[in-house]
């Protein structure tokens, strides 16, 4: 399904939790490692109210057991006037999708789409063109290049992002999603009406950490300011850009809540 421009799609990029009052410190504690070494993030732009999103969702879910790849569901909510409103759908995903369509000046969106480390689009029910573009922008200038580890200790998760090997990667913002990794939902209007999909590391809440310099850098996060009904998984990403000009993923992490 092609988006419509509405005035409903303007970014609600500010508000308190997409704010960052993290502070930086060392913490001594038993803790959880994260996976390490993923090799792409694959982020899907999905809708309950799209006939055509439940094979991509599926896809998800799939590449959600893959520990090299870091697969986020990011419901929007423009096709909420066709029916059914989607119960996990958020304004600022629809935001991030048009940012990205922006960035590479292309203005394609739809749903179900999937964009590959923050450069590349691909139909979300396409699974060899996912491997594809996962596969290209490996090639890119840092993409996934910077390592990046989240440890959970006690009440907090510690999040550090180490030094560029690259001259050309200097910067980036840091991320930090909190995901809900199963959620069924029964859908009863719409374009899927009678149906029941499951969707797979949901995006439920997005902070950002703060700025990574190229350098070491290392921050807490306090595990309240992520956590809400169904929440049960974090993801850490770094990425060139900024939230209104995103572009291309420089590293990432995640870890279980439980």
């Amino acid at each position: 399904m092609t988006a419509m421009t509405a005035s409903h799609l303007v970014s609600r990029w500010s508000g308190a939790l997409w704010s960052g009052a993290l502070g930086i410190c060392a913490i001594f504690a038993v803790v959880v490692p994260a996976s390490a070494d993923p090799r792409a993030v694959v982020e899907l732009f999905t809708s309950q109210g799209c006939s055509s999103c439940p094979p991509a969702d599926q896809i998800i879910g799939d590449l959600s057991k893959d520990p090299s790849v870091i697969a986020l569901s990011m419901p929007i909510d423009y096709w909420d006037y066709l029916g059914w409103k989607d119960t996990l759908a958020d304004s600022r995903f629809s935001a991030r999708q048009r940012a990205y369509s922006r960035m590479r000046g292309d203005r394609e969106v739809y749903t179900p789409q999937v964009v590959v480390n923050g450069s590349t689009h691909v139909i979300g029910s396409d699974r060899a063109g996912i491997e594809s573009a996962i596969g290209k922008t490996d090639k890119g200038v840092g993409v996934m290049s910077v390592p990046v580890t989240m440890s959970l200790a006690g009440k907090q998760i510690n999040v550090s992002v180490a030094a560029s090997k690259e001259p050309a990667v200097s910067h980036g913002e840091v991320w930090i999603c909190s995901i809900a990794k199963s959620v069924p939902i029964a859908i009863t209007r719409g374009e899927n009406r009678g149906q029941q999909v499951t969707y797979h590391n949901v995006v439920r809440n997005l902070l950002k950490v703060g700025d990574w310099t190229g350098r070491q850098e290392s921050w807490t996060v306090p595990i309240e300011n992520l956590t809400r009904d169904g929440v049960d998984g974090a993801v850490v990403y770094v990425q060139d850009g900024s939230r209104e000009k995103p572009g291309p993923m420089l590293g990432a992490a995640y870890t279980s809540l439980h």
